[in-house]
């Protein structure tokens, strides 16, 4: 696992984190394979399972069809969790399973399923002082950040700005 943390709390940086854990990706053997984004921090607590692992048919009330989750579609491949510091509590240690086991059951599942992944988080948080608070589990902390890579603020790197500008407007044309 991989943790990128970024110096800058600003929303429009959201892409710069997911550039680093895409060219993570583009350059590493798992390249020719899937690569599926989940932002802990966009959805609510309820939903974040069923994303992250999917769901079988009639697991709770909208489940009308089987689901794949962004584990299982991304086998082989990798699996951005940007804003891991905002997944809740009571899921943590759910997600430190299927790092450590690298097996996971879909909502209202009874098999389970194998995945192999690489898994690269993002936050803006502190999550070390985090696991001091007791808002973030020290195991998953620990599991997930076995390389660290501090993504300095941009006020920091004002070389990148110019990079940064062609891109944006790259994507709105």
């Amino acid at each position: 696992a991989i943790t990128v943390q970024h110096g800058d709390v600003l929303q429009g940086l959201h892409l710069e984190k997911e550039l680093v854990a895409r060219a993570l990706h583009e350059h590493s053997d798992r390249r020719n394979k899937p690569f599926e984004v989940v932002d802990c921090g966009s959805m609510a607590p309820a939903l974040i399972a069923s994303e992250l692992f999917g769901h079988e048919r009639g697991a709770f009330t909208s489940a009308h069809a089987e689901r794949a989750g962004a584990f299982e579609r991304a086998h082989g491949g990798t699996i951005f969790l940007d804003e891991i510091g905002e997944l809740p509590l009571d899921l943590q240690p759910v997600l430190l399973g299927v790092l450590e086991r690298r097996r996971f059951k879909r909502v209202g599942g009874a098999r389970e399923r194998e995945v192999d992944v690489r898994v690269i988080a993002a936050t803006h948080r502190d999550l070390r002082q985090a696991t001091n608070l007791g808002t973030f589990r020290a195991d998953l902390y620990f599991r997930l950040a076995v390389a660290r890579v501090v993504v300095p603020p941009l006020r920091e790197r004002p070389e990148d700005i110019a990079a940064l500008v062609q891109r944006f407007a790259e994507q709105l044309t």
